[in-house]
């Protein structure tokens, strides 16, 4: 089916290729007016993005947790560690299992610090070829990530 629909108004084309779904699920023979390859591009665009904002929202966490590292007491820490949080919380809502080994965690942290060091360039204790947060530190918030969002604020 190509009336240029998917070109022209996105929305009215996924409402009539859901309908026709619902159909062709529910036994009609519409298999002809179905948009095949947009509604496959488009399935498989879904958990693309969805590996996308997980990756951005760890990658905001981490260089709020950079500048948490560097800057203890900063009039902004208790900023950053609540926008750490709720990064966190999002990314861990957001995440699925299938994501583990595709999150290119250490690339990340190097933009992480290439980021912080553009907004500090006076702060030298970034180390770009590790990282010092595991997946599991970011989503369970256990480790340096606890000790960063839990100690800074008792003290």
């Amino acid at each position: 089916m190509a009336d240029g629909l998917y070109d022209t108004d996105i929305l009215v084309w996924s409402e009539r290729q859901a309908h026709l779904l619902r159909r062709l699920a529910a036994g009609e023979r519409v298999n002809a007016d179905v948009d095949w390859e947009n509604v496959i591009d488009e399935v498989e665009s879904v958990g693309r993005s969805e590996l996308n904002a997980v990756e951005s929202l760890l990658l905001q966490a981490i260089i709020h947790l950079l500048k948490l590292q560097a800057y203890p007491h900063h009039d902004s820490a208790r900023h950053w560690r609540m926008e750490t949080r709720a990064f966190l919380n999002a990314a861990k809502r957001r995440f699925a299992p299938s994501m583990r080994g595709r999150i290119p965690l250490r690339a990340l942290y190097k933009e992480a610090v290439e980021m912080a060091s553009v907004a500090h360039p006076e702060v030298d204790l970034w180390h770009p070829d590790e990282s010092g947060f595991s997946l599991d530190d970011l989503l369970d918030r256990a480790g340096p990530v606890a000790d960063l969002l839990e100690e800074r604020r008792r003290g």
